[in-house]
């Protein structure tokens, strides 16, 4: 037997422990209960989720340009500086030029989105205003582009 005692070898001779001649030998068997278990619960999962990943009805779906994505987000860039100067996509304009380019890209796409950066001190009203010109001429994401506060040490 692979796991008996012998005779001359008692457990409780030695205070539970077997030692010297007669003790157990070591066992040379590699447990493979634990493998076949994970291969058993993989094998299961396998055959749950095989189905799923197939569908079982087959369609001859119709095509159309409608359901593509766009490729990218569009956005303009407006620019107010410390003097009130006005800059679209980094090209000074005149409000009146302004209102005809926002128009134009929102006549291109609905959803382009203007992203406004404004220096401080650039009264509240001026930018109220390029808002209302932007929201006029059809778009009406903005965005308001900030810098990140310094980190302050503690």
């Amino acid at each position: 037997m692979a796991f008996g005692r012998t005779s001359l070898g008692s457990s409780a001779s030695n205070g539970g422990r077997a030692t010297g001649a007669g003790g157990q030998k070591p066992m040379a068997d590699i447990n493979v209960t634990p493998l076949v278990d994970v291969m058993l619960v993989l094998l299961v999962i396998f055959i749950i989720t095989a189905p799923l990943m197939a569908s079982s009805i087959r369609l001859d779906l119709p095509q159309t340009d409608a359901g593509r994505p766009v490729a990218s987000p569009r956005f303009v860039s407006l620019v107010v500086d410390a003097r009130g100067d006005v800059f679209l996509n980094e090209q000074p304009v005149t409000l009146d030029v302004l209102a005809t380019r926002l128009a134009s890209a929102a006549a291109d796409s609905r959803d382009t989105e203007v992203q406004l950066r404004a220096d401080r001190t650039v009264p509240y009203g001026k930018v109220v205003e390029l808002m209302g010109i932007a929201n006029q001429a059809g778009l009406s994401r903005i965005g308001f582009v900030t810098e990140p506060a310094p980190a302050t040490t503690r």
